[in-house]
């Protein structure tokens, strides 16, 4: 059987795909020695590496996340062949890199052990081999860390036509990495941001930012500058695009994006915009919905969708920026699903003001953050989008699901969950034993309950507050560079000085055990009756006063709702117990909880 699937392997077919000089053969077969899976990354789908070879040579291989079936399924294995249907190959600081992007399993020719002595194909891993003698290595590019290609000089972009050659073959957004060299991609522009300017000790500017789709997966460009300039009346949402590098790729910034994606693009000097003739190949636009119920198992600060029906608008009404003193205007609304639960969800500026959507409307939402105000609320990110009864599955089935009986539900808000009250949905007591002993926190999904516990202990320490910055909802850190000098690296903004918030380890106890619990702003303010800002003015002015206000706090005891999930500290894992929010005790829904806990119990 080795000798007849030998046979059939195109001996030589990857040479031929670097070299544009050898004969090409358009799907050639060869044979998987190598599989392995790549570390996987939050929210992203997990991805192989494979190495393939054609008996004369072997290429170490990414596999588009298309391919995973094969994988799964068990289909592709070490030994097996296959054939290469569709691939994008790149030459990355002379490694030589196949993005595979369809492959058929050759189940008939089965499987065996390496066929042959194959060399690497690129002439730099092999003269790494010579140097230090390795096997097919699993931990990197044939045994060696892969450096990213060096980043180009900024250059104008050129909004003009691309020749048709480079519309031959287009890459997909899923395939796009620091090492992908030449490529061409067609995407639709679903948002641009207006344009922004900066003004620092390092000078002033602008960009602006688009985020571009296609069927395999989204990506957000930035244009700085000169590109700026040329490249934001070309781009307009809705429409489709041809972009052909050269273009930066680098990690995305997680904090300006909501998009599935660990990499954002650059426009350079020399980057290539065209506008698309046919426009109807490219999706509209890609949802990640998470249901109104669910959100109570998102973590705080988290990007998601949501669809709902709109059940109830508020008037628009404004607050004061902490550090421009600039009025924003904004407005609630509440949106309800079919899970029973409402949410309610903030929208901003003039998307607020001009905010018409009659009640009773499906609306999705693309680029909500996820806060712990109030239990759980929604805010629509800058970058974020609004559609009114889409024409998509899921808005069709709430409609039809609150015609039919929605109208007449009462439904069960996250705010009423974050007391902890004692009837209602999402009402989970547990004793710190119970905690410890259901191993709350302790599987790959965290772990929510409710907890009446006195405050034992409170750090003293310098760690119970941290300088926050003062733009609107950044509340990272700052460092101070000199005095009234206090720089945020993620806002790229100095301020003459720091707003600083609560985080706070507690002690707390109850009839069953003790507990150290993390506390952020809101419930340090509770619990401390202050904010950290006026906590650290005394610190100056009277240390004797603070530590009466820390000392006033121990004996407390509050109903605190709280989030289990582990954690990696250095070489260890534990289990972290993060409050969400905490409120005194409402003792005539404490003596009921009670009561219904004792008739619970069967007493024959």
């Amino acid at each position: 059987m080795a000798s007849e699937a030998a046979s059939q392997v195109t001996i030589g077919a990857l040479s031929g795909i670097f070299d544009q000089t050898k004969t090409q053969v358009s799907e050639p077969i060869v044979q998987c020695v190598q599989i392995k899976s790549l570390p996987a990354q939050p929210g992203q789908p997990e991805r192989y590496r494979a190495v393939f070879s054609d008996i004369a040579n072997y290429v170490q291989t990414m596999l588009a996340t298309q391919v995973n079936p094969v994988v799964l399924d068990g289909s592709l294995r070490k030994g097996t062949f296959v054939k290469l249907k569709s691939f994008q190959a790149n030459s990355v600081k002379g490694k030589n890199i196949l993005i595979i992007l369809e492959l058929e399993v050759l189940k008939e020719l089965g499987e065996a052990e390496k066929i042959g002595e194959p060399k690497p194909l690129d002439a730099k891993a092999e003269e790494e081999e010579a140097a230090q003698p390795t096997t097919i290595s699993s931990g990197g590019f044939y045994g060696n860390k892969v450096e990213a290609a060096p980043s180009q000089p900024a250059r104008r972009a050129q909004p003009a036509a691309a020749p048709a050659s480079a519309h031959a073959t287009i890459y997909p957004i899923e395939a796009i990495s620091p090492y992908s060299n030449k490529w061409t991609m067609k995407a639709r522009c679903t948002q641009k941001s207006a344009i922004k300017t900066w003004h620092n000790k390092n000078g002033e500017g602008k960009l602006f930012s688009v985020n571009l789709l296609d069927d395999s997966g989204e990506i957000r460009a930035t244009g700085f500058n000169d590109q700026c300039d040329m490249l934001y009346e070309l781009f307009q949402e809705g429409s489709v695009y041809y972009i052909s590098s050269p273009c930066r790729v680098q990690i995305a910034k997680k904090q300006f994006s909501n998009l599935n994606n660990d990499y954002e693009l650059t426009f350079e000097r020399d980057t290539i915009v065209e506008k698309a003739e046919e426009q109807n190949d490219v999706p509209q636009i890609r949802y990640n919905f998470t249901t109104v119920s669910d959100l109570q198992t998102v973590e705080k600060d988290t990007t998601t969708d949501v669809i709902g029906v709109l059940k109830d608008v508020g008037e628009t009404s404004q607050i004061t920026s902490k550090s421009t003193g600039k009025p924003y205007d904004k407005r609630e609304i509440t949106l309800v699903d079919n899970t029973g639960y409402s949410v309610r969800l903030t929208i901003w500026g003039a998307t607020a003001n001009s905010f018409s959507v009659a009640p009773e409307s499906v609306v999705a939402f693309k680029g909500v953050k996820v806060s712990d105000f109030g239990g759980r609320s929604l805010s629509l990110l800058s970058s974020g989008s609004m559609t009114v009864d889409p024409d998509i599955g899921e808005a069709h089935k709430l409609r039809g699901w609150y015609d039919a009986q929605g109208r007449s539900e009462n439904f069960a808000s996250h705010a009423s969950l974050s007391g902890a009250t004692s009837s209602g949905k999402g009402d989970n007591y547990k004793t710190i034993a119970q905690v410890r002993e259901e191993q709350l926190g302790m599987s790959e999904k965290p772990d929510y309950f409710s907890l009446k516990a006195t405050v034992i202990y409170i750090k003293q320490d310098s760690t119970w507050a941290y300088p926050a910055c003062l733009s609107e909802g950044c509340n990272k850190k700052v460092t101070e560079m000199d005095p009234g000098q206090w720089r945020c690296e993620m806002c790229d903004k100095t301020h003459p000085k720091p707003e600083y918030r609560f985080i706070m380890p507690i002690s707390v106890s109850d009839h069953t055990g003790q507990l150290w619990l993390s506390c952020f702003d809101e419930t340090g303010r509770t619990i401390m009756g202050t904010t950290a800002d006026e906590l650290k003015q005394l610190v100056e002015d009277d240390q004797g006063a603070v530590g009466e206000v820390f000392q006033g706090a121990n004996c407390q005891t509050w109903s605190f709702r709280c989030r289990a999930k582990m954690d990696n500290f250095g070489d260890q894992q534990r289990v972290r117990y993060q409050v969400s929010s905490c409120s005194p005790i409402n003792y005539t829904e404490e003596a009921n909880r009670l009561s219904a806990l004792i008739s619970a119990y069967n007493l024959e």
